[in-house]
C-alpha cells in the first residue's frame, strides 16, 4: 500500500540496483518460505461477487462459522484477497474470515474513478449490510490498513476491533527523522508506473520485483499475486495511487478511532518506517503496539505464526 507518493508491500521499483542492495541486506535474515497450508485452486474457485447498493461488484471470499466472530481481512495496492493466505492456517478456527477484493483489484468492479480512502471504506460497510454483518474486527495491511482506519473512523458502530499491519498516521509535527538518521526516503514508484503499457506482462522484471520478498514465499502463491496484479488496467493502478494513496490526511480524522487497535510493524519495512510508526503510535496512544525487528512490509508472509499470536489473543479478548 502506500504513504509517501506511493508504496509497495515490500517489493522495491525503485531501480534494479536499489532493490538488489536492499535484498542482500536482508538475506542473512531469510528462512525457509513458510508452508501454505492453503490449497490454492481450492481457495481461488470459492471467490464470490457482491453487488453493492453503489454499483461496485466486490470480489470476497467468506470462510469460517457462520456464527463466529467476523473478521475482515483487507489487502494492499494491486492485491487481492489472496494476500492474506500465508496467515489463514494460523488464526483462530473460531473466526468468520471475510477476505475481499478492494474495488479496482482481483475480481472487484475497476471503474475510472473514484479511490478515495472513503470510497473504499463505504465498500466494505455495504458489503456488510449485504451479508447482513452488523459488527466485525477490521484487519487491514498498507493501503488495507488506511482503508480499515477509514472504516473505523466513519462506522465505529460497525466496528469491534482494529487490526493496522505496516500502516501510517501520515505526516505529523514531531515524527520527524532525526537529523544523520537513517530513514530511508519515500521510495518513487510512480515514475516506474507510468511507464507501464497494457496489457501488464506478470513475468517482467518490473512485475518480478515488484512482488520481491526479502524472505522465501512460495513461488506458486507469488506468481498468482503477479498475474492478478497485471490483469488491473495500467489507469487503475495510476487512479488509486493519485486518487488514494497521495496527499490524505490522516491525523485529523484517528481522533475518530475509538475502538481497540492493535498495530504492526516490521522494523525493517522499507516503506513505512520509525516516522509512519511515531505517527499512527502518538496518534492513536491506546493503541497496543509490536513491532517485529526482523519482519519487513509483509511480516505475515515472513513469518505468519508470530503475527498470529499476537493476532489471535488480541481479537479474541472480550471487550
Amino acid at each position: 500500500m502506500t504513504d509517501h507518493p506511493t508504496y509497495r508491500t515490500g517489493r522495491l521499483t525503485a531501480g534494479l540496483l536499489f532493490a538488489a542492495l536492499w535484498l542482500c541486506t536482508v538475506s542473512s535474515f531469510a528462512l525457509a518460505a513458510p508452508p501454505l497450508g492453503v490449497d490454492l485452486n481450492q481457495f481461488d474457485q470459492s471467490k464470490k461477487i457482491a453487488v453493492l447498493p453503489n454499483g461496485i461488484s466486490l470480489g470476497y471470499i467468506d470462510q469460517g462459522p457462520k456464527e463466529g466472530p467476523v473478521v475482515v481481512l483487507i489487502h494492499g495496492y494491486t492485491d487481492n484477497a489472496r494476500d492474506w493466505v500465508p496467515l489463514l492456517p494460523y488464526l483462530d478456527p473460531h473466526f468468520r474470515i471475510l477476505l475481499v477484493d478492494i474495488r479496482g483489484h482481483g475480481q472487484s468492479s475497476k471503474p475510472e474513478c473514484c479511490y478515495d480512502r472513503i470510497d473504499f471504506a463505504y465498500d466494505i460497510r455495504l458489503l456488510l449490510d449485504v451479508l447482513k454483518i452488523k459488527q466485525a474486527d477490521i484487519v487491514g495491511h498498507s493501503l488495507g490498513s488506511i482503508i480499515a482506519q477509514s472504516f473505523a473512523e466513519y462506522w465505529p458502530e460497525r466496528t469491534r476491533r482494529v487490526v493496522l499491519v505496516s500502516s501510517t498516521g501520515g505526516p505529523r509535527v514531531g515524527c520527524d527523522a532525526p537529523t544523520g538518521s537513517a530513514e530511508p526516503a519515500s521510495m518513487d514508484f510512480r515514475s516506474d508506473i507510468v511507464k507501464l503499457t497494457d496489457p501488464i506482462d506478470p513475468e517482467s522484471p518490473f512485475m518480478i520485483e515488484w512482488y520481491a520478498s526479502p524472505t522465501p514465499v512460495d513461488e506458486d502463491f507469488l506468481r498468482r499475486q503477479r498475474k492478478d496484479a497485471a490483469g488491473i488496467p495500467v489507469k487503475v493502478w495510476l487512479s488509486v495511487l493519485d486518487q488514494g494513496l497521495t496527499g490524505y490526511e490522516l491525523q485529523s480524522t484517528l481522533p475518530k478511532l475509538t475502538a481497540p487497535t492493535l498495530l504492526i510493524w516490521g522494523e525493517k519495512d522499507p516503506i513505512f518506517g520509525a516516522k509512519d510508526r511515531c505517527s499512527l503510535i502518538k496518534g492513536l496512544p491506546n493503541a497496543t503496539v509490536k513491532i517485529f525487528k526482523e519482519l519487513g512490509h509483509n511480516s505475515f508472509w515472513e513469518d505468519p505464526q508470530a503475527v498470529a499470536d499476537i493476532v489471535n489473543p488480541f481479537l479474541l479478548k472480550p471487550l
